[in-house]
């Protein structure tokens, strides 16, 4: 009896989280409103991935800040005194490095959680009706809560140097909330190819790879031939890093022709990712 109990305790505490979760979810909002619970359910997610992430860590969320310092330290080291980039267009190039890699490395978490999602969470898709676009959603957040932190690290990097902040560095929630529309976008597109083609998370690896070193985050774009600066005005990892340094390293106003670039390219992806994975969803099932 003892070890049957045994065995039962055990396979109750190896469920998922988000199985869990998202059940705990339905059984107290299926009155509301289709928005309404999905918005719980997807608060619920980004919560309880946050807690996830850091468990059993000694550091625990202090690593969401190290991380992107480190990397900084052993970056600015290498690019400094073996390349010397002192381009006087940089600026700082300690903070010109942590801003362009925190929000490189925002994307590629946010476009690969949000890729896999779908096939992730088949089981529980087969168990409960729920939108499916919650799941891509969900990671994207969890991506952009996880961003917030690694910004402490951006304003220690300010403080170290002197840097003070302008009054434009209000403005930031602005260039965030298209990032995030973005990702969205292109997290549903992931998603939707993902399930259909698995091979498409594989590919997506290369894809982030080749589009780190053609985007200007630890070089300047003056280094480049004038045919590839040319094709960074279409580069939208370049048009958000650039606006992100506007106000936080160049303390500049962002001009009205990037606001426009990135604010098309953010509703652009979005559209694209909607009209895909609506498209698409009622398969999911067949395929995952």
């Amino acid at each position: 009896m003892e070890t049957h109990k045994t065995e039962q305790e055990l396979t109750g505490l190896s469920q998922p989280a988000t199985d869990t979760t998202v059940e705990h979810s339905q059984e107290q909002s299926a009155w509301y409103p289709t928005s309404k619970r999905d918005r719980s359910i997807i608060a619920q997610l980004v919560s309880k991935d946050f807690k996830l992430r850091y468990r059993r860590s000694v550091l625990g969320v202090a690593w969401s800040v190290l991380n992107p310092l480190l990397m900084m330290i052993v970056m600015a080291a290498v690019f400094s005194s073996f390349m010397r980039y002192n381009d006087p267009s940089i600026g700082n190039y300690p903070l010109y490095l942590i801003v362009g890699n925190t929000l490189f490395n925002l994307v590629s978490e946010a476009t690969n959680g949000g890729m896999g999602s779908i096939v992730t969470a088949a089981s529980l898709l087969k168990k409960i009706k729920i939108n499916r676009y919650v799941f891509p959603v969900q990671k994207v957040l969890s991506a952009v809560v996880n961003y917030l932190f690694s910004l402490i690290a951006v304003a220690i990097v300010m403080i170290f140097f002197q840097i003070p902040p302008s009054p434009v560095i209000l403005l930031l929630p602005i260039p965030l909330l298209m990032v995030t529309v973005f990702c969205i976008g292109l997290s549903l597109l992931l998603a939707a190819a993902a399930v259909f083609f698995r091979d498409v998370m594989h590919l997506w690896g290369v894809v982030m790879t080749a589009w780190l070193y053609a985007t200007p985050i630890f070089y300047p774009i003056t280094i480049l031939p004038d045919w590839l600066a040319a094709f960074e005005n279409f580069n939208p990892m370049y048009l958000f890093i650039t606006y992100f340094r506007d106000l936080l390293l160049w303390q500049q106003m962002p001009t009205l022709s990037l606001n426009i670039r990135c604010l098309i390219i953010s509703l652009a992806s979005l559209a694209i990712g909607i009209f895909v994975f609506h498209k698409n969803e009622r398969k999911f099932i067949l395929y995952i």
